[in-house]
């Protein structure tokens, strides 16, 4: 339930917080609690992606991919704009995988934006994760990756791009979310109390 004195609620300086982060990395889930928790809108980017899968077969199969997604961050980003000019808070949910899409999103003209990044430590857990994920969706969502091996090449497709500095352009807090004894709860209060310590 939103809290009505959450000074994020319908501001008139309205925050970004954008997850960044692999896929499995846990940072749909943390975005969700924040979400709820906070009571602002939150704009995945997999849930415009997964729009996008019947286009796939209009384009050549070198193509698709590529164009799509930026389809999908430019989807993402229009929608996050309009959510500030009017005064709302948002929290972005997608991997922010290279540097300029987070100078996209400090173009949307937030009075701050908050980068939460997902990085997990325990790597045999993460792979549990996003394998049983893979399960669970059973292919029905097309564009990520279902297997360890999949997300292997999509790392390699960053070319390193993913690990960027990001300077004064944002704040940045970094949650292990496989750290022993962690649960959602313990990554939302660590968030929170981050965002409370910038006001």
């Amino acid at each position: 339930m939103a809290n009505s004195s959450n000074p994020l609620h319908q501001s008139h300086h309205p925050l970004i917080i954008a997850m960044k982060g692999h896929p499995g990395t846990g940072k749909s889930t943390l975005a969700r609690a924040l979400a709820a928790t906070l009571g602002i809108p939150l704009l995945d980017k997999d849930d415009i992606r997964s729009c996008t899968v019947t286009l796939q077969h209009l384009l050549p199969q070198s193509q698709s991919q590529p164009l799509l997604n930026d389809l999908s961050y430019r989807t993402l980003f229009e929608i996050a704009r309009t959510q500030v000019r009017l005064g709302l808070s948002v929290i972005l949910d997608s991997p922010l995988s290279n540097k300029s899409r987070l100078d996209e999103v400090v173009a949307l003209g937030a009075k701050r934006v908050i980068v939460v990044e997902c990085r997990p430590g325990d790597e045999i857990e993460w792979r549990r994760r996003l394998e049983e994920r893979g399960r669970e969706e059973d292919g029905t969502q097309g564009h990520k990756p279902a297997t360890w091996e999949e997300l292997m090449r999509l790392k390699e497709g960053y070319k390193g791009c993913d690990e960027y500095d990001i300077g004064d352009k944002a704040e940045r807090i970094v949650i292990d979310t496989t750290a022993v004894g962690v649960t959602t709860e313990n990554m939302l209060g660590r968030v929170l109390q981050f965002i409370n310590s910038l006001e």
